[in-house]
């Protein structure tokens, strides 16, 4: 009870400080939706972006950050500070020399990057993606130490200022779009610009945090030491593993190339509003978990460990199931209210509804995916997510031609087949984790499982029925509008928690437990 609280507590803070991070995240596309709609140059802008956003995934958060917590904290715990100091330093040094090269690299090679990326552009659409990502290439340089803080400070039970970063970025982005945009003759040079200075910012923000914990980076001559030569063999397999994930978007970029003006726009719309959900619950619990696990790992706590695994993925799902359903109900009056303004118009929002109930369907298994693969981590097998991502890769490849191209249902098909893939990831994840380390408490998550479901069903049709009382093709904000969906919001979610607490979903009567406990302290 004792580390699911913990757990629970960790991903509370995480949590509602990333709410605050989407929430100005919503604010930052609300400005790009207004100023820039979804056409060609936000097209350009979004392929740009990605490229240097998935080599930071890569190279940092998607392996590096998930090899070194592990080995960083069995040295923290057996070995004291001053060893686990001395690592940080030589990852810090190594990191900075090869993104520097990287960095460069990228700036050379942007003609053949965006044609790696992109083939479907040609002409003034091509030339611009190349200068926007001449601009930000080197933001993977600013992203990556971020990455690296959130690591250490994470490792610390910190989870504050890695968790607040992200909405310091986007102040800054919005800040730069709405002072500058009008100085240039293509204004989105302007949010390239912004990303640049955002990222910079995030680097600087961890800084008081780490020195206040005596880690602030320090260079490094001698860069040998056994633990760094550990995460080294755990990064090998993991780059490959998160190679094959971008591989997953670079196919989808090139097949949403090949759509329609417009259609690399609703995809990216809508994939931020699917992160919405994601962050709060499924990063926040990952997040707190892999912690935890690394540690009930390196003591030997097998039945903590499965214990605490299975709790953070029902306490996922006690969230994501109600969250898909919510998305896809009221799927219009969302993307109306956040993006329907200025150069964004109705058919825009359709389109990129479209394409929300696509990813929305695979929400839950993204989320179970997220939680499932630090377990492998933790127990520093990075071979078999490889392996099982390789699968989902050519499992998403497949479908997205099939649906996309051949069935035509263009950006909407790309993201089902994404959803087709993320659920296929799921479960080869979740049932090799049960074969490596034994039962997981099967049925007592699918009753579980069954009783969210039902709950989040009458939850949706009711969402639906209440947002129907207006008419959403409307652009702009007023009263009534806001109004209608607050109280399809509200009523739908106040009908959930009731369901669930009658059919005594074991999540709520935790979650409640624990709030009344900290009441009476």
């Amino acid at each position: 009870m004792r580390h699911q609280e913990e757990i629970t507590r960790s991903a509370g803070i995480v949590g509602v400080i990333t709410l605050l991070s989407r929430i100005m995240g919503y604010a930052r596309d609300m400005v790009v939706a207004y100023f820039f709609g979804a056409r060609a140059e936000t097209d350009a802008f979004y392929v740009a972006f990605r490229i240097p956003n998935l080599l930071r995934r890569l190279l940092a958060e998607g392996s590096l950050t998930v090899s070194f917590i592990p080995i960083f904290t069995e040295n923290l715990e057996k070995k004291g500070k001053e060893e686990a100091k001395k690592i940080s330093d030589i990852t810090f040094t190594l990191l900075l020399i090869v993104l520097i090269l990287v960095s460069l690299v990228g700036v050379l090679l942007s003609p053949f990057i965006i044609k790696l990326f992109a083939s479907g552009f040609k002409g003034e659409i091509f030339n611009l993606a190349v200068n926007l990502n001449r601009i930000m290439f080197p933001y993977i340089l600013f992203a990556s130490l971020t990455a690296l803080s959130m690591g250490i400070l994470n490792s610390l039970k910190h989870f504050f200022a890695p968790a607040f970063s992200p909405v310091i970025f986007n102040i800054v982005v919005i800040g730069t779009v709405l002072l500058i945009q009008q100085n240039f003759d293509l204004p989105i040079f302007s949010l390239a610009i912004g990303v640049m200075i955002g990222g910079f910012i995030q680097v600087a923000f961890q800084i008081p945090f780490l020195r206040n914990r005596g880690f602030l980076y320090q260079f490094r001559k001698n860069l040998r030491h056994p633990a760094v030569k550990q995460i080294a063999l755990l990064m090998a397999p993991q780059l490959f593993g998160v190679a094959v994930y971008n591989l997953n978007i670079l196919v989808s970029t090139q097949y949403a190339s090949n759509l329609p003006e417009g259609t690399v726009s609703y995809l990216y719309y809508s994939e931020r509003l699917i992160e919405f959900p994601l962050g709060i619950v499924a990063v926040s619990i990952a997040t707190a978990l892999l912690p935890n696990l690394s540690s009930q790992a390196s003591k030997g706590e097998l039945e903590r460990f499965r214990a605490s695994y299975s709790f953070a993925l029902r306490l996922m799902l006690f969230v994501m199931v109600p969250a898909l359903t919510g998305l896809i109900s009221l799927r219009v009056p969302i993307c109306n209210l956040l993006y329907q303004r200025g150069e964004f118009s109705y058919e825009a929002t359709i389109l990129t509804s479209q394409a929300l109930l696509g990813y929305a369907v695979g929400l839950w298994a993204v989320g179970g995916v997220r939680i499932t693969a630090p377990t492998f981590y933790a127990i520093q097998d990075t071979k078999s997510p490889v392996k099982i991502a390789f699968l989902a890769f050519i499992v998403n490849a497949i479908f997205g031609y099939i649906l996309g191209f051949t069935f035509g249902l263009k950006h909407t098909g790309l993201a089902l087949a994404s959803s087709i893939s993320s659920t296929f990831n799921f479960f080869l994840l979740f049932f090799a984790l049960s074969r490596r380390m034994g039962e997981i408490e099967v049925k007592k998550t699918l009753m579980q499982v069954l009783k969210i479901t039902l709950a989040s069903l009458i939850m949706g049709v009711s969402a639906w029925k209440i947002s129907a009382f207006y008419d959403w093709s409307q652009s702009g904000i007023s009263l009534e509008k806001i109004g209608v969906f607050l109280a399809s919001v509200l009523v739908s979610v106040a009908l959930y928690f009731t369901i669930a607490k009658l059919l005594k979903v074991e999540e709520i009567g935790f979650l409640f437990d624990m709030i009344k406990r900290k009441a009476r302290m």
